[in-house]
């Protein structure tokens, strides 16, 4: 695998994903492979069967490979889950620099100062990412180095993890005969697909409705400000269908798929759907206006759950550009409809941009998060050498560091 070209790989709770992408001299990126496999190794994000991930991941990998015709070797992997935790820290140092001056070794300083936050043994840090730099009292700097000051201060949003689920999700990767170069959050690795600059710098509400949970992240000022998991997605309103219907679980999903719809004023009395029984017993017919009205509750209670998540933030009232929705759940019918009553501000369906190549195979919803690892992986390795994460937004220890902390302290 040369090295231009990066691997995302989605783990799902109902699916897993692989994009591989390469990256041309002038930067932009071509998808040139898509797989993608049923999961039913995780539950709400976290991985409860390795062997069962492994396939499927097996699965979606070696479908990408032959559409890309190419061998992947190392990928970079989304994480999620009820267990993802984040916290917002200050950090302040005096700046040791001649006449004064900010330098890089002043930045990394202020950074692990902020990172000095009391953490339980079972919990570790996944993304340290600085919000913003102060300068003697001067706020809302981006890059503070080369500026002339005495105290430096940085605000940063540090994003926790479960050590054991991180575990998981390396073993598995590593089990399919994979490298992890890193694991990056699916709600900031969605940001990079489906996210435009002017929309970051204005205000908006990232909300990834996947099977198992809904992640949500916040922008403002170009700059990440809150992040937060909502334990419920997809399957509960398979789960709601099937019991609904009275009809198996997959089903229930295939009929959610073709045939759902959030906002029940959009479904059709006069539609109906087909509905095998359970165990044999006949198949029967349900309206689509039925069939919403199981939807919708389900969907409007998620994304109330969302909304009490943001409006206990400072930024509920500040997010100009409203919300953006991407991931599995945001391909129902009617569900920017239902989400604009809920939230009461603008919502548009989040589409991964700014690719060439296979662009039909992977500009859904569904590939937000796949598409957004391979382009943090392409700004990640296209950074020059002296350039820092820290400053360009991303301040992540080395996967392999971490895991080595890991293993060493738990095994």
């Amino acid at each position: 695998m040369s090295g231009n070209v990066f691997v995302g790989l989605d783990i799902g709770t109902t699916k897993v994903a692989c994009i591989i992408a390469e990256a041309d001299r002038n930067g932009e990126l071509k998808i040139m492979g898509v797989g993608v496999s049923p999961s039913d190794g995780l539950r709400k994000g976290v991985v409860v069967n390795i062997d069962k991930t492994v396939k499927s991941i097996q699965k979606a990998v070696d479908e990408a490979e032959l559409m890309a015709g190419i061998d992947v070797t190392e990928v970079y992997v989304g994480i999620a889950g009820d267990h993802i935790r984040a916290i917002n820290s200050r950090g302040a140092i005096a700046t040791k620099g001649e006449n004064n001056e900010i330098t890089q070794h002043d930045v990394d300083r202020a950074i692990e100062n902020a990172k000095a936050v009391s953490m339980p043994r079972d919990r570790e840090i996944l993304h340290v990412i600085p919000q913003e730099f102060i300068v003697d009292e001067q706020k809302g700097i981006k890059d503070p180095i080369g500026m002339c000051g005495v105290r430096l201060e940085t605000q940063v949003h540090i994003i926790t993890g479960a050590v054991a689920s991180a575990q998981n999700i390396y073993k598995s990767v590593e089990k399919a005969g994979l490298k992890v170069a890193d694991l990056v959050l699916e709600p900031l690795a969605s940001s990079y697909a489906v996210l435009e600059e002017d929309e970051k710098e204005l205000g908006v509400g990232l909300i990834d409705m996947g099977g198992g949970t809904t992640d949500i992240a916040i922008y403002y000022e170009n700059s990440i400000r809150h992040t937060a998991v909502v334990g419920m997605g997809g399957e509960y309103v398979t789960k709601d269908i099937a019991q609904g219907i009275r009809t198996p679980i997959d089903h229930a999903e295939e009929i959610k798929r073709l045939h759902g719809c959030a906002f029940a004023p959009l479904a059709k009395s006069q539609q109906f759907v087909s509905v095998p029984g359970v165990g044999g017993r006949e198949q029967r017919e349900v309206s689509r206006a039925t069939l919403a009205s199981i939807i919708e509750p389900r969907i409007e209670e998620i994304l109330t759950i969302a909304r009490r998540e943001i409006l206990r933030t400072e930024y509920a009232s500040i997010l100009g550009a409203g919300l953006v929705f991407t991931g599995g759940g945001a391909l129902m019918e009617g569900i920017q409809e239902l989400a604009e009553k809920v939230f009461e501000m603008p919502v548009k369906i989040g589409y991964p941009h700014g690719f060439g190549g296979l662009t039909e195979a992977a500009r859904s919803p569904i590939h937000a998060t796949g598409v957004g690892l391979c382009k943090y992986a392409m700004e990640k390795n296209w950074k020059q050498p002296d350039d820092k994460a820290a400053i360009g937004g991303d301040g992540f220890k080395p996967i392999f560091d971490r895991m080595a902390s890991w293993v060493k302290e738990f095994f």
